[in-house]
């Protein structure tokens, strides 16, 4: 596959003394984990525990960096802004300066003129370009650069990274599917994307009390969808009557491969009758796209453990 531009992606940072403390209380990974050469996942959720962005943390120089989709970075901003109150922190959106590119492997980073983090570590920086190992598949790399002369091809391998973020089961959340979801339907507990130790943060009893209760009826699954205008936010049926919520989408030679959140329980009333949808995008047998099939993701599903979580009160 080849490296390049990250356009679908952003950047905000969180600069100042109070950076990871105001992020402490916003985010649901320990900040306190960020250390210069460790990067962290952690979902941005609303009062009612609903994500509204999923944030990949770096400990740049300059501040701590968030990786997120464009389309997401400033309403995220403006979110966050109205926490500060008297916290010392700024919150910048660096998008349209800044770069982010994609390299699927040590040697294509290498050609660039990048080295990758080393051994034991996910994070290293350069001359204030910083290179990550992308958390939940560390074989990739994101190159954050505020210069656009940082060894990276002008060509755009949007398509490419979001096909290999589906394969290794990593979610993420755009404006069609912000507000949407608990952080484990989207598999957050199984990534090390949640703390259930840390304390308190905005949607924090709400993640928490699902944890505890063990349930946790939808997932996030890999499915092969057939050709159609299937659409992020919209609903896909499976075979056994379930239906499931796209949050990621990628064409391939045999139609579409999607991330979705489905039901963890199969329904083979639904499945004789072709029901369950939801009218939402991509109708399944009632928009006439066919039903989708599971895919293996490179995780197991896990379910949540009764008693295993804390209030952090």
């Amino acid at each position: 596959m080849q490296s390049g531009r990250l356009e679908h992606l952003g950047v905000l940072r969180f600069a100042g003394p109070d950076a990871v403390p105001f992020l402490q209380g916003q985010l649901s990974n320990d900040v306190r984990r960020l250390t210069p050469g460790r990067t962290l996942l952690a979902a941005y959720s609303s009062a009612q525990g609903r994500v509204l962005a999923i944030l990949h943390l770096l400990p740049h120089s300059s501040g701590i960096l968030a990786v997120l989709p464009r389309e997401l970075a400033e309403v995220t901003r403006e979110r966050l802004r109205k926490f500060v109150l008297r916290a010392k922190v700024a919150i910048e959106n660096l998008s349209d300066a800044w770069i982010v590119a994609g390299f699927h492997d040590e040697a294509a980073l290498r050609a660039a003129g990048h080295e990758p983090p080393t051994a034991g570590t996910s994070y290293r920086e350069i001359d204030g370009v910083g290179i990550a190992a992308l958390a939940g598949d560390p074989g990739r790399f994101w190159v954050v650069s505020p210069r656009a002369d940082a060894g990276v091809s002008a060509v755009s391998v949007e398509h490419d990274w979001r096909l290999a973020d589906i394969r290794a089961g990593l979610p993420q959340i755009y404006a069609a599917t912000s507000e949407s979801f608990v952080a484990q339907m989207l598999n957050l507990d199984l990534l090390d994307g949640i703390s259930f130790s840390k304390g308190c943060y905005t949607g924090q009893e709400i993640i928490a009390r699902t944890q505890h209760l063990g349930r946790i009826k939808r997932r996030m699954l890999r499915l092969s969808l057939p050709h159609g205008e299937w659409l992020l936010g919209g609903t896909a049926e499976l075979a056994d009557g379930r239906s499931g919520r796209l949050i990621e989408l990628a064409s391939v030679e045999a139609g579409f491969e999607a991330l979705a959140v489905v039901s963890l329980e199969r329904d083979p009333a639904g499945a004789a009758a072709g029901v369950g949808l939801e009218g939402l995008g991509g109708l399944g047998a009632l928009g006439g796209l066919g039903v989708g099939v599971e895919l293996p993701l490179p995780y197991a599903l896990a379910p949540a453990a009764a008693g295993d979580a804390s209030t952090g009160r």
